[in-house]
């Protein structure tokens, strides 16, 4: 099933074959580690440019930290509510 794809200012329409979305969500996570994989020996400068560190040696994140309980600031910063 085809989709349609606006071209030229709005003014085109054509039906194209929607490909597989790879820029967000698990496809991206694969992406990203393929990406990480093939550059782990090359070397990247960190702290104002005073070290070099492999890139292979930076942990793999896995995730967000929960922000329950934790204290947001609302109303121009005057007011506070827990999450």
């Amino acid at each position: 099933m085809g989709h349609i794809r606006i071209g030229g200012r709005g003014t085109t329409r054509r039906m194209s074959e929607k490909e597989e979305d790879n820029w967000a969500g698990a496809p991206f996570r694969e992406f990203q580690k393929q990406q990480k994989d093939a550059a782990k020996d090359n070397y990247i400068t960190t702290g104002r440019g005073t070290t070099k560190i492999k890139f292979g040696d930076i942990p793999d994140t896995a995730g967000s930290t929960s922000s329950k309980g934790m204290w947001v600031s609302t109303g121009r910063g005057t007011g506070k509510r827990r999450l």
